[in-house]
């Protein structure tokens, strides 16, 4: 058995968490609005044609906020086509992924939808195809009162009221040959710089997100976020970053220290947009929008060039095993741990695609393995994150080099005087036992230990075996003066719930 220690102590504190660090992201992309949160004529179909089962999945996921309608769909795609009457929309050929799209579903849809769970829309605007004129007429459409062509156009169209939506992306991987609309970083920083002047104009009160990288592997990154942000820091509040992780064959022990890159991408990000703080002389700090992440399997997919046009094809619809899950948690821990600078995540996508949530058409709707540790931590990962001292074993990755076999983060709730730790064990085949050093809180008593585990590392959960891969609970985790152990299990995601108590 490995060991390990943790020392927490609330002294020492990285951050708040913003509740939109447990964002998602629906898109118009395979199954993931048609089939996925849209099913008229399903049996669990609302009125408006939105599937109840998936409502309560993603009730119980947590999200507070989704981004739409894009990704690499919106860059051409025409946000007018998406609004007024459903029989008077236009069918249209999505570019980006090859489909058939037949607006159905828009705006308005989509955030009736959406509030009606309680969740914040987070738009983002077309920069590839079009520009300044369309973003801000479409900042009036959603959230002007009234009294104005655009905002009289959406109480006409049956909201009466405003859609209020708060943050904006400012096109979507601008950087990326890939997209319709493909810009030089010195073109995408003046349109970005001119639609965000504009958007402003309409709503002061709206927050921008500029695109950074596309990956951290793309050629031009951090060249692209000093040229961009030269010309937007001081209109915009986030820069986005977007990153996927998959297995490749025979490295497994990589796979499972992701969240090593994660890290690293979140700090050179920060660097290059403090860099921009610093050259460009302004006062504010620029947070983090990590705007796209997961594990997606992209050697699986035919590519773009290879799909036929068709209404919601079933693409990227990634299974995920037990380990994809485990790799989820540390994922999740790396945003946690960058919590002063890293306010908003959306992992992608939500329904179908590269999913935590599966539908069958006129069938179920069940839980991937990913759902797991993404509805506990953002359930129970609110509060101020606390810098750990950690001490455990590391073994020789592949790809990242040296990596802990223990990844770990806490986040303390000082209204209700608990603390949640949220710890993976990496170790294929060795079970950990941690020490805990929780002297800093003496209020603490025992703690509830939930972990997602099992004998096999490929297990997946599916329409006839929907709970295969779940949590369960293991022995309290019992506290002396402070102190304390907690054994993880091999390959596991672990979540430790301490409360005050005697």
């Amino acid at each position: 058995m490995h060991e390990a220690g943790l020392t927490v102590d609330p002294t020492f504190r990285v951050g708040e968490v913003d509740p939109r660090l447990y964002g998602s992201f629906v898109e118009h992309l395979g199954r993931c609005v048609y089939d996925g949160i849209y099913e008229p004529g399903h049996p669990q179909a609302d009125e408006r044609g939105f599937r109840r089962d998936v409502a309560d999945l993603v009730r119980e996921l947590g999200v507070p906020i989704l981004r739409y309608p894009g990704g690499n769909f919106v860059s051409a795609y025409n946000w007018e086509d998406g609004v007024g009457p459903v029989e008077a929309r236009p069918t249209r050929l999505d570019l980006a992924w090859r489909s058939i799209e037949t607006n159905e579903v828009g705006l308005d849809e989509f955030a009736a939808w959406a509030g009606g769970l309680g969740i914040d829309t987070m738009l983002a605007v077309n920069l590839g195809t079009r520009g300044v004129d369309a973003a801000r007429n479409l900042v009036e459409y959603a959230n002007h009162p009234g009294g104005t062509y655009w905002s009289d156009l959406r109480k006409a169209n049956g909201a009466a009221d405003p859609h209020g939506v708060k943050v904006w992306c400012l096109g979507n991987e601008m950087d990326g040959p890939w997209q319709v609309g493909h810009k030089t970083a010195v073109e995408y920083g003046r349109v970005a710089r001119e639609a965000a002047k504009a958007m402003r104009l309409v709503d002061p009160t709206i927050e921008l997100v500029a695109c950074g990288s596309s990956n951290h592997a793309m050629p031009t990154f951090g060249t692209w976020e000093a040229t961009v942000l030269a010309e937007t820091y001081d209109v915009v509040d986030y820069v986005s970053m977007h990153a996927y992780y998959e297995e490749f064959e025979d490295d497994r022990d990589s796979f499972l220290g992701s969240a090593v890159d994660a890290d690293r991408f979140i700090e050179d990000l920060i660097s290059t947009a403090d860099h921009a703080r610093a050259v460009g002389r302004h006062s504010k700090r620029l947070h983090i929008s990590f705007d796209e992440w997961n594990v997606w399997y992209q050697g699986r997919f035919v590519g773009e060039e290879h799909l036929d046009f068709e209404r919601a094809p079933r693409l990227i619809e990634d299974v995920y095993s037990l380990t994809d899950a485990v790799v989820v948690g540390t994922l999740l821990n790396s945003l946690l741990r960058h919590a002063d600078r890293v306010k908003i995540a959306c992992l992608a996508q939500l329904v179908n695609v590269i999913a935590p949530i599966m539908t069958e058409p006129g069938g179920a709707a069940w839980k991937q393995t990913t759902y797991h540790p993404f509805a506990l931590t953002s359930r129970y990962g609110r509060g101020t994150v606390l810098r750990l001292a950690s001490r455990a074993p590391v073994h020789e990755t592949r790809r990242w080099g040296e990596v802990p076999l223990l990844d770990a983060v806490a986040v303390n709730d000082e209204e209700a005087g608990g603390l949640t730790l949220f710890a993976v064990n990496r170790d294929r085949s060795e079970p950990m036992a941690v020490d805990l050093d929780l002297r800093g809180l003496p209020a603490l008593g025992a703690g509830a230990h939930t972990t997602l585990a099992g004998d096999d590392p490929d297990a997946v959960n599916d329409a006839a075996h929907p709970e295969r891969v779940a949590p369960r609970q293991l022995d309290e985790v019992k506290l002396d003066s402070g102190r304390g152990q907690v054994v993880l299990p091999p390959l596991s995601w672990n979540m430790v719930r301490f409360s005050a108590g005697s």
